[in-house]
């Protein structure tokens, strides 16, 4: 199973400055340098090198689009609780694996506790939801136990982690 831990960037290397970009990118990842640039009070040039080093850095993980699930059809989404049977390293391998090739699962969550995933899922409908779960759960000889919640709504919060950073009380940035 290839480790999942991923190299972590230095908290002591993002400063104030890094940390504002951060915050402005995670609010609106479109943002145009120039705009960015003057919001955190710098150069365009010495801003788009700072953005580059935190990406080069592992400090910025992507950009992505968020889109609507139900123009995929989407119109019910769950949470599914699976506890394994054993805690082998190649059954967790083997349905982390398969879990990751189906089109239905949004984020997998690797968990301590009594379940040890969190699989997050968009379907169809309940008749979908029934099929998914009997077909690519239950058939599962290391899955022991599932446990499905429908999700009424859920928010992606844009300014997760703008405030947790060293000293962030004291140097919190607002929109210029």
């Amino acid at each position: 199973m290839p480790n999942n831990v991923r190299s972590r960037p230095d908290p002591a290397a993002v400063d104030r400055i890094d940390h504002a970009i951060l915050a402005l990118l995670q609010k609106d990842a479109r943002i145009p340098n120039k705009v960015l640039a003057a919001k955190v009070g710098l150069a365009p040039s010495s801003c788009l090198a700072r953005v580059r080093r935190l990406e080069e850095s592992g400090a910025l993980l992507g950009y992505h689009a968020e889109v609507d699930p139900r123009v995929y059809g989407v119109t019910l989404e769950a949470l599914i609780a699976v506890r394994l049977e054993k805690h082998a390293r190649h059954a967790i391998s083997g349905f982390e694996q398969h879990v990751l090739t189906l089109p239905e699962v949004r984020n997998v969550h690797h968990l301590t506790g009594a379940n040890d995933y969190l699989v997050h899922v968009g379907v169809r409908d309940a008749e979908h939801l029934r099929e998914f779960v009997l077909t690519a759960f239950s058939t599962r000889s290391e899955v022991a136990h599932l446990e499905t919640s429908l999700i009424f709504s859920h928010r992606r919060n844009p300014a997760f982690g703008v405030g947790l950073a060293p000293g962030a009380a004291r140097q919190r940035v607002t929109d210029r």
